[in-house]
């Protein structure tokens, strides 16, 4: 069972984008694509709002979203939230597969 946490990171005068793209150069997001059942760690941008960042995390299974929660990285993330000051909403999902069979409505 595929898990897939949907985070936006919101901030001030571009805040999110800024700590996205330190995120990226500092190596944090090649390191956490780099662990371990993770399949998915990519951020978005906001058409609607600017001050909106998207991120897609997918993980193969909750021991492995465990192992990243319990990784030095988390240090890193949270250091980098409090410096741009970033406030954050949480969405989780489960993948289509264990989901009821929602891939019949799914065109791949």
């Amino acid at each position: 069972m595929a898990i897939t946490v949907n985070l936006r990171y919101i901030g001030k005068g571009g805040a999110a984008r800024k700590f996205a793209e330190e995120m990226t150069a500092g190596g944090t997001v090649a390191l956490i694509r780099a662990e371990q059942g993770n399949l998915r760690y990519e951020y978005y941008g906001s058409l609607d709002d600017p001050e909106t960042v998207l991120l897609i995390d997918s993980w193969t299974d909750q021991e492995a979203l465990d192992a990243h929660h319990a990784s030095p990285m988390m240090a890193t993330i949270a250091a980098l939230r409090e410096k741009y000051d970033l406030h954050m909403t949480v969405e989780r999902y489960v993948s289509a597969e264990e989901n009821g069979g929602d891939e019949r409505f799914i065109r791949k």
